[in-house]
């Protein structure tokens, strides 16, 4: 899948969950699917207005002058439809972390404890977050078609977090006995 075909999904599939503002559908997928996927805003306005263009999603102006709402036409459920059945398009990973690691001889074993640290710092929060997500969403959507959907990438990110925790700890205990330098000992 192609990135703008993904773009359009992640439009498209917010507007699904309900009608928004082009404002509201940046903070939406900034907020809610920013825990597992990211789209720049650069993206986000000019694949909003071809849609439109294609009639995929349809302007309702709002109360104020200047304020719309964007609905998902029945033609944009069939799109979302059609991207959503297409196979998932894997991207090489960037992971700045481990590119440090992996030179980390010349980093230092001492910088690469505190890389570490921090990675599984972060990740507790993330589990945190996750389990808070979980929980709140659990009552205030409770008996929602979407909760078992929304549940389930929630689980992928708790997943996530801990086993950056769990491999945080082993390489940890790899480096108890590397000089904080990093030369041979």
């Amino acid at each position: 899948m192609a990135r703008r075909s993904q773009t359009e999904t992640a439009i498209l599939g917010a507007l699904s969950m309900q009608p928004m503002t082009a404002y509201a559908l940046r903070e939406a997928i900034r907020d809610v699917l920013g825990h597992f996927w990211s789209e720049s805003f650069g993206q986000i306005y000019p694949t909003l207005g071809a849609l439109e263009q294609q009639g995929h999603v349809e302007r309702r102006e709002g109360p104020r002058a200047g304020s719309s709402t964007f609905v998902i036409t029945e033609s944009g459920t069939t799109r979302l439809r059609e991207l959503l059945s297409e196979p998932i398009t894997t991207v090489p990973p960037r992971n700045g972390l481990l590119l440090r690691l992996f030179f980390g001889r010349t980093l230092g074993a001492q910088k690469c404890r505190e890389l570490l640290l921090e990675a599984k710092a972060d990740a507790g929060r993330s589990l945190a977050e996750y389990d808070g997500l979980a929980r709140t969403l659990s009552v205030e959507e409770e008996g929602s078609p979407d909760l078992p959907y929304t549940l389930m990438t929630i689980s992928a990110g708790r997943h996530s977090a801990e086993a950056v925790i769990a491999w945080a700890d082993e390489a940890l205990a790899l480096l108890e006995d590397t000089p904080a330098n990093g030369e041979s000992q």
